[in-house]
């Protein structure tokens, strides 16, 4: 094939033609670019055949040194240390933003009015309003847009939905969602960072992980109708790199009472002040007809509880090992038994993001569009709300 023709030979047996390629800018070289970086590389010899091969191009961040090191550790053609100089790249087009929450909403527009698909890091904006923005902006393009809310692709929640789906739940009556960090706690002597501040993060626990469990509650769940909600900054003030202290603005924790639009009632709690969790994430569902447990810690595995499953001097929850080839992703894996991990959610949702593209698929439900990033800051904006005027509020979408 000519060079630039957009397509790569992939022969094997079993694979017949063309696989197209997608050309991909990433901006962001830390925590997210080195996952997504990682699942894009990963992608094309696992998820076999692959609806598109990523071809890295590109890599921006503002540090010239660290885009320049990033780019020869991940694989990237070129980089970049401006993000306009990125989208400005023909080659570039899947757009993947994986910089701070205030880097979200300019890049993805722009990316969007330039005809780029986006792929955008949670949460989408920092404020409902400017995650609207974003999502119009998408919308109006017509370009595949989606929010990495990885933890739709874990396995054992997709098998948790497909199970409510089918009615083997019945009538869900609560939803229940923890998820706990510890890493800003006083004996780690973190300093102002950007994630603790209002204008770059939007919010603090809040964003960072209550988006995740807000996201899965509407996932699994459905749509949140009202939230009654606290928030909690425990540190308030932080050194900066010169030894001046600067105010946290954003929540160190927050608790929430929610209503889904069903009926279902719903517990939220985020923190990044529980001692000895790392990344501690437990949902639970409760239904007429019995109850699934998931521990994120333990992600290969699910916990059900069926009524009428066993005799009653038998009956409890059980351990479902989530590895079986008819589990949700895993023919592309190990035999059953053989364990996956946190990283290949990402390779899981990008592979759905490249065959949506490729087969002009939508991304939602089983992906997070930009209308699903929306909505989970809407309720992000209403836990707000509530935390401040100390009321239930309604959720108006």
């Amino acid at each position: 094939m000519p060079e630039g023709s957009g397509f790569t030979s992939m022969a094997a047996a079993g694979v017949e033609g063309e696989i197209p390629e997608i050309g991909v800018g990433m901006l962001g070289y830390a925590f997210m670019g080195k996952a997504h970086s990682n699942a894009f590389k990963k992608l094309p010899y696992m998820i076999y055949p692959p609806p598109a091969v990523p071809k890295l191009v590109a890599i921006c961040g503002r540090n010239e040194a660290a885009a320049r090191a990033a780019a020869q550790r991940f694989g990237y053609a070129t980089y970049y240390t401006d993000w306009h100089q990125l989208l400005d790249d023909e080659q570039v087009q899947l757009f993947d933003n994986g910089g701070p929450n205030d880097a979200h909403a300019g890049p993805s527009i722009a990316a969007a009015q330039a005809g780029k698909h986006v792929l955008c890091e949670k949460p989408l904006g920092r404020t409902a309003e400017e995650s609207k923005a974003m999502w119009e902006a998408v919308d109006k393009a017509g370009v595949k847009h989606m929010v990495a809310f990885n933890y739709r692709f874990v396995p054992a929640i997709r098998q948790m939905r497909k199970l409510i789906e089918s009615g083997a739940l019945g009538r869900i009556y609560h939803f229940r969602a923890t998820y706990l960090q510890e890493w800003i706690m006083p004996h780690y002597n973190q300093g102002m960072i950007w994630r603790l501040k209002k204008a770059t993060a939007g919010s603090g626990a809040l964003g960072d992980l209550g988006a995740h469990i807000i996201d899965l509650g509407r996932y699994l769940v459905g749509e949140i109708a009202s939230v009654a909600a606290m928030t909690k900054t425990f540190v308030d003030q932080r050194p900066r790199e010169d030894g001046t202290m600067d105010t946290v603005d954003v929540d160190d924790a927050f608790a929430a009472v929610v209503e889904f639009e069903n009926g279902a009632l719903g517990t939220l709690e985020a923190t990044r002040f529980a001692a000895g969790r790392k990344n501690g994430q437990v949902l639970e569902i409760n239904g007429e007809k019995g109850s699934l447990r998931f521990n994120l810690e333990r992600l290969n595995e699910l916990e059900a509880f069926w009524i009428d499953d066993q005799p009653k001097e038998t009956q409890g929850f059980h351990n479902v090992l989530v590895s079986e080839s008819y589990h949700p992703w895993w023919e592309n894996w190990w035999p059953q038994g053989h364990m996956i991990g946190w990283e290949h959610t990402f390779v899981h949702e990008i592979a759905h993001l490249l065959d949506c593209i490729v087969n002009d698929k939508p991304v939602a439900p089983i992906g997070a569009d930009f209308e699903d990033g929306y909505r989970a800051a809407v309720v992000c904006d209403a836990v707000l709300e509530s935390a401040s005027t100390r009321r239930q509020v309604d959720c108006h979408y």
